[in-house]
């Protein structure tokens, strides 16, 4: 009873893990040179290739799907254990049984399909790495180590096959995400991503958890096919042995105590809460509200990561539990979904279009996308997991080139607000023009003709599966995401605004000047030359009204030994009360006693009573 393992199927997430380690280790015993961080990016980067290269070599091979971990014959169960029935302690087996005896680990097209683009994605994001690590303010090894977990992680996710290996697998592209958001250390806004990532994540997964343990619990099995062949079944409330309705003759039970459940109940509370922890990690309405705080906070690879990888790993893991373990459910998940499908994409839409800045339009309208991938699961269709999985390949391929050039603009302003790219077209003519052709492809409008034609295939399967109303509602959200997308494009062509010419400043005037233009204005100007210092006198520019006058008096002192302007503005009629001479009212004959209001510039220096005429 050993289990044999296939170590040709699991090679890519292998490679992954040994890499990894030996990325670590590199890190700790090589001195800190700075060829050191392009030693381990390149080596990490070969690591994604070569689990790159045996993923291909999976795929075109002929023959069975390739399995592993499968359970020994001798502890195969009962294949017609139904709920309300106790496993029996020992079955022969049968060749029925032999054949198909259940796996934790298969490679098949839908596992081919999953790997191939989380490793494609992944080389990308080792090369946006790069760029990020530049600036020294993250440690290279512990970024590319966590980095190759995340892939290990989201390669084995689409090859489980039973409820453990799936949520193990799914923790491990979701946890070292966290501590990539937050290795940008004595940044506030990437350990607040870094912290609602986490709380986001612990919610989800003890949600999806309880989903788990209910499906286990009513099945008596984690095999996801198993389940499935279990949940087919009629409900039957059994007796307390064999000869009294059990599950069959000849079958010793370890108790003679069956139990009998209302197997709709407990089935659909189990498939809400794991529907609600996948959509957690997907960022699916009403469990969205992380993303855009997380894209922005996080570094810009991470981002990347999050909207592509980590989306495609939740994606997997939705469509396994799903379409293999509760497809014959549909009549209960079925709506759920075509809800959750239809207030993602309207939400995600409303929300993007508010945005200015370029990474949070980017987390908003991948929200909307994952809406446009939910709505094939939301109707019955055979052909509804290829179109969501072929909307999700031309998102990941679209939505991987419009963050690599963010990440270059971004280098370069530093800000990363949407009107940092007006003018991108003619700066950088290359980069304009790929993030438009990503934009206009997102937007589904030629001559982007992936992103439409990968519409049209979800309408198709829309219409065809009788989802006339979810069609209607993705064409008017189709409408309304073009307003974000065209708006962005539009930015790029348009030339960015001239920058105002600066004026040098005019040369001060000498003393003779200040006084002759002060006189001009019809001011009272007098020169006294005292120490090279010249003395502009007040003029009196009020007048008389309800028995008071109105008074301007403006005292200035031009040029000189550490002389500088100086005005009094002496405003206002007196209040009724004391009377009291007010302050540098004495000028040139102005000799009106009262109380008055002071406005302007405080005099300094020199008092106003040394002034002639005081």
């Amino acid at each position: 009873m050993i289990q044999s393992i296939d170590y040709y199927a699991v090679a890519p997430p292998l490679i992954l893990a040994l890499t990894a380690g030996l990325v670590l280790l590199l890190d700790a015993f090589l001195p800190r040179r700075p060829y050191v961080r392009t030693a381990l990016g390149a080596v990490t980067l070969a690591g994604v290739i070569g689990a790159l290269a045996v993923v291909i070599s999976q795929a075109v091979r002929t023959g069975d799907p390739l399995r592993t971990f499968c359970v020994p014959e001798g502890l195969l169960g009962s294949p017609r254990a139904v709920i309300g029935s106790i496993v029996p302690l020992v079955t022969e087996p049968t060749a029925s049984t032999a054949a198909a005896a259940p796996c934790s680990f298969v490679v098949d097209d839908f596992t081919l399909v999953f790997a191939g683009l989380a490793l494609a994605a992944g080389i990308v994001v080792v090369l946006l790495s790069a760029a990020e690590l530049s600036s020294g303010d993250i440690p290279v090894g512990e970024w590319y180590f966590l980095l190759l977990c995340t892939l290990a992680g989201a390669v084995a996710l689409p090859a489980s096959r039973d409820l453990i290996m799936l949520v193990v697998a799914l923790e491990l592209v979701s946890l070292p995400v966290f501590a990539l958001t937050a290795l940008k250390r004595y940044d506030g806004r990437s350990s607040e991503a870094a912290v609602k990532l986490f709380l986001v994540s612990v919610v989800s997964t003890a949600v999806m958890l309880f989903g788990v343990s209910l499906l286990y619990g009513t099945t008596g099995t984690v095999y996801l096919d198993r389940i499935a062949h279990v949940l087919r079944q009629d409900v039957t409330a059994t007796g307390p042995g064999p000869s009294q309705g059990g599950v069959g003759d000849g079958i010793a039970y370890s108790s003679s105590l069956q139990i009998g459940y209302d197997l709709p109940a407990v089935v659909t509370v189990a498939m809400v809460l794991v529907l609600a922890g996948f959509a957690f990690k997907v960022a699916a309405v009403p469990f969205h509200a992380w993303a855009g705080d997380v894209y922005q906070g996080a570094p810009i690879p991470v981002a990347a990561l999050l909207s592509v990888i980590s989306k495609a790993a939740g994606f997997a893991g939705l469509i396994l539990i799903l379409v293999v373990a509760l497809g014959g459910q549909g009549a209960t998940w079925v709506p759920l979904v075509a809800i959750l499908a239809a207030l993602t994409m309207t939400v995600g839409n409303l929300l993007a279009m508010r945005q200015r800045h370029a990474v949070r339009l980017l987390a908003w309208s991948s929200v909307a996308q994952s809406g446009y991938i939910l709505a094939p699961l939301g109707v019955r269709s055979d052909e509804a997991m290829n179109a969501s999985i072929a909307y999700l390949v031309f998102y990941a391929a679209m939505n991987l080139g419009a963050f690599a050039v963010v990440t270059l603009v971004s280098r370069r302003s530093g800000r990363g607000e949407l009107d940092d790219y007006r003018g991108l077209a003619f700066r950088s003519p290359a980069a304009g023009l790929a993030l438009a052709f990503f934009l206009i492809c997102l937007a589904g409008l030629p001559p982007g003709l992936a992103g439409l034609f990968a519409k049209i295939v979800v309408f198709r399967e829309l219409l065809g599966g009788g989802g006339g109303w979810l069609a209607a509602v993705m064409a008017v959200n189709t409408v309304v995401g073009l307003y974000y997308y065209v708006a962005w494009v539009v930015r790029i062509f348009t030339p960015a605004p001239a920058p105002a010419p600066t004026l040098a400043p005019a040369p001060a005037p000498d003393d003779r000047e200040r006084c002759d233009r002060r006189r001009h204005d019809g001011e009272h100007c007098d020169r006294e030359r005292d120490g090279g210092q010249c003395r502009d006198r007040g003029r009196r520019d009020g007048r008389r009204g309800d028995g008071w006058p109105r008074y301007r008096v403006d005292t200035r002192e031009c040029g000189g030994r550490g002389g500088r302007d100086r005005r009094d503005r002496v405003l206002g009629r007196p209040p009724a009360g004391p009377r009291s001479r007010p302050r540098g009212a004495h000028h040139r004959g102005l000799n009106h006693p009262g109380t008055f209001d002071l406005a302007g510039d405080v005099v300094t220096g020199e008092s106003a009573s040394t002034e002639r005429g005081v």
